[in-house]
This record gives C-alpha cells, structure tokens and sequence, in this order.
C-alpha cells in the first residue's frame, strides 16, 4: 500500500511539474525567440496547431542574401547585353515599346517585313542604314529584343521573390523598405531605357551628325543600373557576410574613408564610360599615352560654353575618361600599400588584392581597346570589366564596414 501510494505521488507530481513546463514555453521562450529573431516558432493550443509565426534568422537571412547577389547578377547581364546592344548599333531597331505584346517576336515573313516597314521610317535607316537587307535587320532586332527580354527577367527576379518572401515573414521592417525601393527601381529602369530610346528615333533636322541615342539619357541609364547592382550586392553581402570585429582604430577609420573615396571614384569612371559610348568618343585619337602627339589637345576645350565640352565634346570626353581612369589606378594602387601596413583580416586582404590586380587589368583592356580602334568583343569585355571593378570596389567596403551596435 505505501510503495502504490509513493508510486502515485510521484507520477501526479511529474505530470504537473511536464503541464507546468509545457505552459513556460507557449509564452516566455515564444517571446525571448521572437524578441532575439533567431528562430522560427510554432505555437500549439490544445488540440489544434496554428500556423507557424516566423522571424528573420540567419537562414532567412542567407536565402535572402543569395537572392539579391543572384540578382545583382542578372543586372551585370543586362548591363553588358546593353554595351554589346550599343556597341553592335542594334539598340534603335525596335521602334515602339510593348510590355507584354512585345515579348513574342516576329514569327512569318509578312510580320518581318511589317516589322522592317517599321524601322525604315525612322532617322536611323534613312541616314546610316539604307542600304540594309532583312536578314541584316533580324540580327540587330534580335540583339535589341534579347536585351528587353533579359530586363523583364530582372524584373521577375526581384518582384515574385520578394512577394513570396514577405508572405514567408523573412523581411525585418528596413528590409521591406529596401525590397521595395529596389522593385520600384527596376521599374523605373524600364521606363528609362524607353525614354532613352525614343531620343535616337526623333527627327533632327538641325543636325548632321548620325542618328544616335542621347548620350545624356544613355548615361542616366547605366547610372541607374549601376546604383541598381550596387544597391543589390551590397545588401546582399551585409546579410551574407558577418561583419568583422576589427579595433576602431585612427588607421582604420584612414582605411575605410579612403576605400569610400575610391569606390566612387570607381563608380564615376564606369559612368563616364556612358558618354565616351554615346559619342562614340573611343574612336577619336586613338594612341596612348599622348593624344595625336600632344598630351593636351588643342580642341580640348573647342566647344562653347566651356562647360558643354564635357558632355558633349568627344574628344573632351575621352580626356576625362583617361584622367578618371589613371586617378583610379593610382587610389586603388594607394589603397593596397595602405592596407599592406595593418592588421587586417584575411578576407579583407584578398578582397583589397583582387581589386587591385582588376584595376591594372581594365586600364590594360582600356589601351588595348582604344589603339585597336575600339573592336566589339574587346570593349565589351572593358564594358563587363568596369563592372568587375566596381564589384570588388563593393566587397572591400563590406569586409571594412563597422560591427553594427
């Protein structure tokens, strides 16, 4: 009788101390995880289940880092798809813009020839083209199309990812308001390209030079593809890559302002590539280091007022490219034998070695595509390595970038 009694005494008091356990864990650990943002809850009520509350955690964070690196990627393919477009002088076939009815191409004859019809009626064909069959128009339609086309997939890639995201909960709330003005970016991108476009197809009779692209909308263009996949990567490294716990020393804080400094040197080099492409100034003097046996031309400044040289002045315009590209040179060479003299973390180093080594690499493309008179598969090349650099430029600044508080 007294071992049945003991028996029973013990079993009542586990099964209350169990209630008393399962009850502290429906509320306070549901509040610490939620609080910490660590994990992801699932809360159960008698005999049913509720559906799953989740957090941001550090897989959350991964997939959604990887996602925006993905697609950085996918905007440096539009990038270079766009400079071959531009470099092949195929970005003015398409003649009107369509979201959706644009997307299937021209399938039987009569539709090319409609299509063709299209295009003759515009600057381009009547000045620079004329002379142009129909096989000869499917290719640069097709290299204008491809570009359109791989711009919608960008816009798919940000847009159904972030709505499933957020349905999934994997968004903190400055997180939402980054997706958001990314998606509301590429949008704008789209509308831009358009705009640039239309600049090409307009009449000028005041003018003599050959049909082109604004080069003011051009560079407004790639600018905004640039910030685009700038915005991108580094929110995707920050989620991806922990920050380092460096002491914040005077050098270090020297370190990170001079890589500041020189990334957006970088960035403005990239971006006055737009104008040496939109008047084709790459075709002008072309030997290096001296312009036409000068290291100063004589219409350097040949436009007025003097300002308008530097927008529109080809020769001006491919001074300050080289000038751009020498500055960046020498801070990223700067910034490397800084950096040789701290202590800084692995990662750090390699990522201040790739982009040094890239900065000799693209000023080597630049001299090459310029004394071989500017052939496309090497300037694309030089367009994709601008790129490169600027990528490099965007991994330093996240492996120097201060612990968060």
């Amino acid at each position: 009788m007294l071992i049945s009694s003991l028996r029973t005494t013990i079993f009542c008091g586990c099964r209350s101390a169990g209630k008393g356990f399962q009850y502290s864990t429906r509320s306070p650990l549901r509040k610490w995880l939620l609080k910490r943002g660590h994990s992801t809850v699932t809360v159960e009520g008698g005999t049913s289940t509720s559906a799953a509350a989740s957090v941001p955690n550090a897989a959350s964070n991964r997939i959604v880092g990887r996602w925006l690196l993905g697609c950085s990627g996918l905007v440096v393919g539009a990038i270079v798809l766009g400079g071959v477009t531009r470099l092949t002088e195929s970005g003015l076939s398409m003649v009107d813009w369509h979201l959706v009815r644009e997307m299937k191409p021209p399938q039987s004859q009569a539709e090319w020839e409609a299509e063709f019809s299209k295009y003759q009626q515009f600057p381009e064909f009547k000045i620079l083209n004329y002379n142009m069959t129909l096989p000869e128009f499917k290719f640069i339609f097709y290299m204008e199309w491809g570009h359109r086309m791989w711009g919608r997939l960008v816009g798919l890639a940000y847009i159904l990812p972030t709505i499933y995201f957020w349905k999934k909960g994997y968004f903190t709330r400055s997180m939402k308001g980054k997706v958001l003005g990314l998606c509301g970016f590429v949008f704008f991108q789209g509308l831009l390209g358009w705009y640039m476009v239309k600049s090409g197809l307009e009449e000028k009779p005041e003018s003599h030079d050959i049909p082109r692209v604004s080069q003011y909308r051009l560079s407004a263009h790639l600018g905004s593809a640039l910030l685009l996949y700038c915005a991108s990567m580094w929110t995707g490294l920050t989620l991806l890559l922990p920050a380092h716990r460096i002491a914040e020393t005077k050098k270090l804080m020297q370190l990170r302002r001079f890589a500041k400094g020189t990334g957006g040197l970088v960035f403005l080099t990239a971006l006055s590539g737009a104008f040496v492409a939109g008047l084709d100034a790459g075709l002008v003097y072309n030997s290096f280091p001296k312009m036409a046996d000068r290291w100063i031309p004589d219409d350097l400044l040949a436009f007025s007022p003097t300002l308008k040289n530097f927008f529109e002045n080809p020769t001006t315009v491919q001074f300050d490219h080289r000038i751009l590209g020498i500055t960046s040179l020498t801070a990223i060479t700067g910034l490397y034998l800084f950096s040789r003299r701290m202590m800084l973390p692995k990662r750090a180093k390699i990522a201040i070695s790739l982009l040094a080594a890239m900065a000799y690499t693209q000023v080597a493309l630049g001299i090459a595509t310029l004394l071989l008179y500017v052939p496309t598969p090497l300037a694309a090349t030089h367009q994709s390595g601008s790129v490169a650099l600027l990528s490099l430029a965007i991994w330093v600044l996240a492996e120097l970038r201060r612990m968060p508080k």
